[in-house]
């Protein structure tokens, strides 16, 4: 009886395919975080924090920073599709990839990547510069009820992305015609800062980060804050747009994706790999200093994020006149 189980378990396993686990993958060379826009932006910003804190992981040989600015992110989009399957090169991304292919900007869909998280929310902000008759928002309806064209805004760096929407909407709370607005899209945040504060734009409309060590230092004046309501630290201080008569709640989020076709085990790397990352201290002090809410997803829930973002953005485009409603 005891010989007859044998060779049934003998004969069962032999029918049994064997299940081999599945093989860990990490960086065997330099690994490129590839910029989607130009330097001195919240998208550059971020990659170098993220360069920084993962050059400090024993799994990375090596970690670099490339700038491709162009095109409202294409460039450096179309350059990661060039990478089909390789883990070795990640590339920062925003609503704007989003709203890219809703307005046709770019036929490179989020589908057309491998998203891999999301890691920080950041609210639009509102800055002139210090010598500015616009001290608050209610100098600023006022001034664009008389002439929606009377005050140009800088923003960056592609048309519909969440700092255009936020200037549609304070355009809606004035009831201005939109079209009549002079709007100037950038390469980068920081030329954005860098056009208003030498007097070429009048409203600045982007990362706070890029405007507080002006206003630390005198020469830019935040009028306001797209959150619902003030965030702590550093932006505490300044009120939100909302609270000063306009419906302009929004906020931009940032993370990384990389080429289409990575394999589940060098997906599990990246998740493991950015979940480290955002516990330690370290990245808390470069939240705080980058004026950035934490805001983590991995890459499964980064995925239902994007597919959530597409049909809201493109209602709200729609809505704002924007895009064509469908």
């Amino acid at each position: 009886m005891r010989s007859e189980f044998w060779i049934l378990a003998a004969a069962c396993a032999a029918l049994t395919p064997i299940v081999a686990p599945a093989q860990e993958w990490k960086p065997a060379r330099n690994v490129d975080v590839v910029v989607a826009s130009g330097a001195g932006g919240s998208s550059d910003r971020s990659a170098r924090v993220v360069q920084k804190l993962l050059s400090g992981d024993p799994a990375f040989p090596s970690v670099s920073v490339t700038n491709r600015p162009g095109g409202g992110g294409s460039v450096a989009f179309s350059h990661l599709s060039q990478h089909a399957g390789d883990a070795h090169i990640i590339c920062t991304f925003s609503a704007t990839m989003v709203t890219n292919h809703i307005l046709g900007v770019s036929k490179l869909h989020y589908s057309d990547f491998t998203p891999l998280s999301i890691l920080l929310r950041e609210y639009p902000t509102l800055a002139v510069r210090a010598e500015s008759p616009i001290k608050s928002g209610k100098d600023l309806l006022d001034a664009l009820r008389k002439d929606p064209g009377s005050l140009s805004f800088a923003f960056a760096s592609a048309p519909g992305n969440h700092n255009h929407v936020i200037i549609g909407m304070i355009l809606k709370a004035a009831g201005a015609d939109m079209k009549k607005a002079k709007i100037v899209v950038q390469k980068s945040g920081g030329a954005a800062a860098t056009a208003m504060l030498g007097g070429h734009i009048d409203v600045f409309v982007g990362a706070p980060a890029n405007l507080m060590p002006h206003v630390q230092a005198g020469t830019a004046r935040i009028i306001g804050v797209s959150a619902a309501q003030r965030p702590a630290g550093a932006l505490a201080a300044y009120p939100t747009l909302k609270e000063q008569g306009m419906d302009a709640v929004f906020f931009s989020w940032r993370g990384f994706i990389g080429p289409k076709g990575l394999t589940a085990p060098q997906i599990a790397f990246w998740d493991q790999a950015f979940a480290r990352m955002v516990k330690g201290d370290d990245w808390k002090k470069d939240l705080e200093q980058n004026v950035w809410s934490e805001d983590f997803l991995g890459s499964a829930a980064t995925r239902k994020h994007l597919d959530s973002e597409q049909a809201l953005l493109k209602g709200m485009l729609g809505e704002l006149g924007v895009v064509a409603k469908q």
